[in-house]
């Protein structure tokens, strides 16, 4: 979605999870959503395309102490350069936790940039937090833009928006849309950016907040961290209690635009805004790529057809055949 607000067009865009998939078709039905394993989708399936982008699966990544081996199954590093090479596209956009550019992962990052390299490709990477492009939480990740030399000399990074977002800013018109009378004494309190929104897998859940030091960090804002609600605080909520989040709150507090629906049930919604890549991030990253591209004689100019973010989001549950919540 970031990457439409910033003038892409999508050719594919691949998915595993069925009902990440079907929230992909509800909200965009004109894309060509493929539902699939992406080691079985090949790159030169989809022509002359720009960009390849995508969220690398991080468990190999952030598992304390975990030193990444060449049998790591969960490693999809090898198949987004498989992909990169097949397609061949201007530039490409990878992303993954802030513990893949920790000091251990020095000689493994390093293959993944000389395999680019060596592709036609300069490589640079950032820690980038949400925080600094307008989403109220602390949400490092790790970016590697790699762009072919004509273009890299042109990409500058982008720079991070001046302020911060709070949480109580973010959602306080939400906490108060049934009337609770405590909203607007909540929404003061919570004048900080929130921990990083963890929506968990299906093997572990994922129907709270996430860790002990994350509903810590939710509790001194006013937030129950042990669950979600089901909807905002009615007018009978104690002024001073401490309320839930709800998927609209959540999605809003990872960036998503309020008329993006989520498809399943509330486990389900809340594990797809949690695994999210942030859409401002990926819009700031991708209106810089774009820039380089545009500014490099040897690729032709297209015009934005992308679309503002918009307000009201919902959650529509739909049935999911692998869905267990």
């Amino acid at each position: 979605m970031g990457l439409e607000r910033a003038g892409f067009h999508h050719a594919a865009a691949v998915e595993i999870d069925e009902a990440a998939c079907a929230t992909l078709r509800l909200n965009r039905p004109e894309w060509n959503v493929l539902c699939a394993d992406v080691r079985t989708v090949h790159g030169n399936d989809f022509g002359p395309i720009d960009l390849i982008a995508g969220g690398v699966p991080c468990p190999p990544f952030s598992v304390a102490g975990k030193q990444l081996g060449a049998d790591d199954e969960r490693d999809m590093f090898p198949e987004a350069l498989r992909l990169i090479e097949e397609a061949n596209p201007a530039a490409a956009l990878l992303e993954n936790v802030p513990g893949f550019a920790s000091a251990k992962f020095d000689d493994y990052r390093g293959s993944v940039e000389r395999r680019l390299r060596q592709a036609g490709y300069e490589t640079d990477w950032r820690v980038l937090n949400a925080s600094s492009f307008g989403v109220p939480q602390l949400r490092p990740r790790f970016v590697l833009v790699a762009l072919k030399r004509s273009a890299f000399e042109r990409f500058e990074w982008p720079e991070a928006i001046q302020g911060r977002v709070t949480v109580g800013e973010c959602i306080g018109d939400l906490m108060a849309s049934r009337g609770w009378p405590g909203a607007a004494g909540w929404a003061a309190r919570a004048a900080d950016v929130g921990p990083t929104i963890v929506g968990g897998s299906k093997k572990h859940g994922g129907g709270d907040l996430g860790p002990t030091r994350a509903r810590l960090g939710w509790a001194k804002l006013g937030v129950e961290g042990k669950s979600l609600a089901e909807g905002p605080p009615e007018r009978d909520f104690p002024v001073d209690g401490m309320p839930r989040l709800s998927i609209p709150m959540v999605a809003r507090i990872q960036g998503f635009p309020d008329d993006w629906a989520f498809a399943g049930k509330k486990t389900a919604a809340y594990r797809q805004v949690g695994n999210a890549f942030p859409p401002p991030v990926a819009d700031a990253v991708g209106r810089a790529i774009r820039r380089a591209l545009l500014s490099d004689d040897s690729n032709p100019k297209r015009e934005s057809s992308a679309r503002p973010f918009r307000r009201r989001a919902r959650q529509l549950t739909l049935p999911v055949p692998s869905d267990p919540a």
